[in-house]
């Protein structure tokens, strides 16, 4: 017999968990118009090359995480774990590069091979924004200001706290990774085997370790931001008088990396205490090196992304589903009638159920349980009327709906954003 339940780390959206997941979304869309960011949506699953090259091929997500498979031609495929590659790949391939800036919005699934948690699933969803052309720091601060003002639309501003970091330019990076290894080597005993082998590859993802032997390392380690060189240290403080002007509260978190290459400068992340210890619901930052390292011309981009269903579990004001208006058909006629008065009434802007089957006690009870907003009853004396009965289920009220121009009548009932 065949497994009928959902594949582990995956999860069905039912009704009530996709207004959720829509109101984030929508709210996202909305917001993330206002800063000049267009919608685009590259395609679920890419060349394996195209994650491998901009993740890392030594990286977690690489090496242990990435669901990869041949296709019938022989081709490496790789169902997409983030979405900024394959924006930076439309970039290259579509030739957007001549049209620069390229600011985009996204969302859509997201697929990784990981131990299932609250609030992250093997396939989950994923808003992101990107700014690509931009050099300046004027770029990091917009996106910044976009992610505070989208976790505001949403109702979050209050229970966020936005940390930031500088990762320095390729100069200061490089300084503080002498500096860094020259430390660490001194310690290797006490790291994580996970975090010796970082320290031959990609160092600085050791100060984000969450191994609690690894941190107690890490908090004497020197800091990069005493490496840094002039010019780094002006752009960071830039990012921050920006966020300073437009009132973005944020933290410095000295400890906040990303461990690849083409990152620079600015680092940062939207955090909670709400989900426990998995507490990031948004996180991005500078991508001078990416597009240059899949194989384009250097273009700098800066961006983020946030975990929908993250999102979704915190959002409090969820909009309820609209009520709607049950037609309830007594008998063969009525039934031909309720047809075409429901698609009246649908046309005109009202949600409409019909009560298929059952007495009217049983219809009525199922309106009910619909939460719906009204009844509209037809039997054969209504027919010969030319009326419906209109029940009001909120006061049980009663009054006749003339079939011939019903409208007038149920305008209050239509939901208010239709």
């Amino acid at each position: 017999m065949a497994n009928l339940q959902p594949v582990r780390g995956t999860h069905d959206l039912l009704p009530e968990d996709m207004r959720r997941h829509r109101a984030v979304i929508e709210r996202a869309r909305d917001t993330a118009a206002l800063y000049g960011f267009a919608e685009m949506a590259t395609p679920v699953f890419e060349f394996t090359e195209v994650f491998a090259r901009t993740l890392g091929e030594t990286s977690d997500v690489v090496t242990k995480e990435m669901y990869t498979f041949a296709d019938k031609g022989g081709d490496s495929l790789t169902l997409r774990p983030e979405g900024t590659a394959g924006i930076a790949r439309a970039v290259i391939s579509n030739g957007l590069s001549q049209a620069l800036p390229v600011k985009a919005f996204y969302n859509g699934p997201m697929f990784r091979h990981e131990r299932p948690q609250k609030g992250r699933q093997r396939q989950f969803h994923q808003f992101g924004v990107e700014l690509i052309g931009v050099p300046t720091p004027q770029a990091d601060i917009e996106v910044l200001a976009c992610a505070r003002a989208i976790l505001a639309a949403i109702g979050l501003a209050g229970r966020v706290t936005l940390e930031i970091n500088t990762l320095g330019d390729t100069e200061s990076r490089a300084n503080y990774r002498t500096a860094l290894v020259d430390y660490l080597s001194g310690h290797v005993d006490a790291l994580s085997e996970d975090s010796r082998q970082r320290l031959e590859r990609n160092p600085l993802r050791i100060l984000d370790s969450k191994d609690p032997g690894d941190r107690q390392v890490v908090a004497d380690a020197p800091a990069l931001a005493d490496h840094l060189t002039p010019a780094a240290a002006d752009f960071f403080a830039a990012v921050r008088q920006g966020l300073e002007a437009l009132d973005i509260p944020y933290e410095i978190n000295p400890r906040l990396v990303r461990g690849l290459d083409y990152y620079g400068h600015t680092a940062f992340e939207f955090t909670t205490d709400a989900l426990g210890a998995q507490g990031t619901v948004l996180a991005g930052g500078r991508y001078d090196g990416l597009i240059e390292t899949m194989g384009g011309p250097s273009i700098p981009g800066v961006g983020w992304a946030a975990g929908v269903e993250r999102l979704a579990m915190l959002i409090e004001d969820v909009p309820a589903a609209p009520r709607p208006l049950v037609l309830v058909p007594l008998g063969e006629a009525a039934d031909k009638v309720a047809l075409t008065l429901a698609e009246t009434l649908r046309r005109a802007g009202h949600v409409v159920e019909q009560g298929y089957s059952g007495n009217l006690k049983k219809r009525l009870n199922r309106a009910n349980r619909q939460n719906a907003r009204a009844a509209l009853i037809l039997g054969d004396d209504e027919l010969a009327r030319g009326e419906a009965t209109l029940r009001d289920l909120d006061s049980g009220e009663q009054t006749p709906l003339p079939l011939a121009d019903p409208l007038p009548a149920l305008a209050a009932y239509r939901p208010a954003d239709r």
